[in-house]
């Protein structure tokens, strides 16, 4: 037999692998239906640029193929045809006897069409046998390659057909929940849960699905969908305070990532707001790490939420340090400084800010610095009063209170850019 090789292959191995890539279905027939041709359904294909020869026997038949220094990078026309979508090519394979669980490069068709999302493809390698519970060599099922929207068909159709909704990946041992969670794939997270899938297991670094779903950095167009995954772990009844290996909590994790959103949620739902994680960070302290880093997720509203449930505030001896870390957040230091009767305001805070962020918000900074020279607002002194009275108890306390609306929003720090 020829040798085939996606580098060297020449005549009929060639035209295979040019009829599999473009879907030829006609010249996939012909070339399997010649005796002549030296391929068959179960060759294999060598995709890496090595020099050496080496030979492999599939089927009682030896095929050459180029041999790997490092890595072997192996495909067959079942797994071309079944990531590309092609799903007739795919059909002609299988019915001609192409092994449905073939994996010589470590996955199995089924894995490659899981993670391109060809759902036909998905249903049609199901129907021919194919094993939902296959592990690749990485020590994944093809239920944790479903990392896409459109592959969310395809995870239904391999739990239909047997496919275990808590199955753990080897290496990190997620769970498929772990991984639709981290990823902000609602629909994928109601169909696990749906089936069953556990609320509280822990993979490799002791997180459960709501602490990698609130752990995972995304751009601001995405927080919309991790808040939906959370919303529907935490009505699935998710521990909102369940640490992981770093004792950090889901409230940690969605401040570092800036989410107000999921801050919000988790905050109503009773998370605590001043426990702290093995390096001694509470929730306030990851927000303020990152607040002039991640201006439009709008890490402000972070901020005065979690002052609003009773965050411990910071000493007023590092307000300073704040102050040049967190400046980029104007409204961050605002509503900061509005929790404190008053403030060791000195020269070095002007220094602080950069001239162009005071020419920016010029009646922000500069009621800020002129603390400084006079006292607080009577006001904001009586603002401070019921806050510090009320602590922790403000947020659930407000609604009893005979309030007109502008009042109760001055005690829950509205933003007027400025400090009183």
């Amino acid at each position: 037999m020829e040798p085939i090789s996606t580098r060297k292959a020449e005549g009929p191995a060639q035209a295979f692998w040019q009829a599999l890539l473009t879907g030829d279905g006609c010249a996939i027939l012909c070339l399997l239906g010649d005796p002549e041709s030296g391929v068959g359904p179960n060759s294999v294909f060598d995709t890496s640029d090595q020099d050496e020869w080496k030979n492999y026997r599939f089927n009682s038949r030896w095929l050459r193929l180029w041999a790997l220094t490092y890595e072997q990078e192996l495909t067959t026309p079942l797994h071309i045809t079944a990531s590309r979508g092609y799903l007739e090519c795919l059909r002609h394979l299988l019915l001609r006897g192409a092994d449905v669980d073939l994996a010589p490069g470590g996955r199995t068709a089924l894995h490659e069409a899981c993670a391109a999302a060809t759902t036909d493809c998905v249903r049609l390698l199901l129907s021919f046998g194919a094993d939902p519970l296959a592990v690749s060599e990485g020590g994944l099922q093809p239920l944790h390659l479903c990392r896409s929207p459109a592959s969310l068909e395809c995870a239904r159709l391999l739990l239909r057909h047997g496919a275990r909704v808590n199955c753990v990946s080897e290496e990190e041992e997620d769970t498929p929940l772990h991984l639709a969670a981290r990823l902000g794939l609602a629909g994928h997270v109601r169909l696990f849960l749906s089936y069953g899938a556990s609320l509280e297991a822990r993979n490799a670094e002791g997180q459960t699905p709501l602490n990698a779903a609130c752990a995972q950095a995304h751009p601001p167009e995405a927080l919309g969908d991790c808040y939906e995954v959370c919303r529907q772990l935490v009505e699935a009844g998710a521990s909102v305070d369940a640490p992981d290996a770093d004792r950090q909590r889901p409230l940690h994790q969605a401040c570092k990532a800036a989410n107000p959103r999921v801050v919000a949620l988790l905050l109503a739902r009773g998370a605590n707001v001043n426990i702290m994680s093995y390096s001694g960070n509470t929730a306030l302290h990851n927000i303020l790490q990152v607040a002039a880093y991640k201006l439009e997720h709008r890490p402000e509203l972070v901020v005065r939420d979690l002052l609003n449930h009773g965050a411990v505030r910071v000493w007023p001896g590092a307000l300073l340090k704040v102050l040049r870390h967190c400046c980029a957040s104007p409204r961050s230091v605002e509503a900061l400084i509005n929790c404190y009767p008053r403030v060791p305001v000195t020269e070095d805070w002007a220094e602080a800010v950069p001239a162009e962020l005071v020419q920016q918000h010029p009646r922000l900074f500069q009621s800020l610095f002129a603390l400084g020279r006079s006292p607080r607002a009577l006001q904001h002194l009586a603002r401070c009063a019921i806050r510090n009275h009320l602590e922790d108890r403000l947020i659930r306390a407000l609604p009893e209170l005979p309030l007109p609306p502008a009042l109760r929003d001055f005690l829950l720090l509205r933003f007027e850019d400025v400090v009183y």
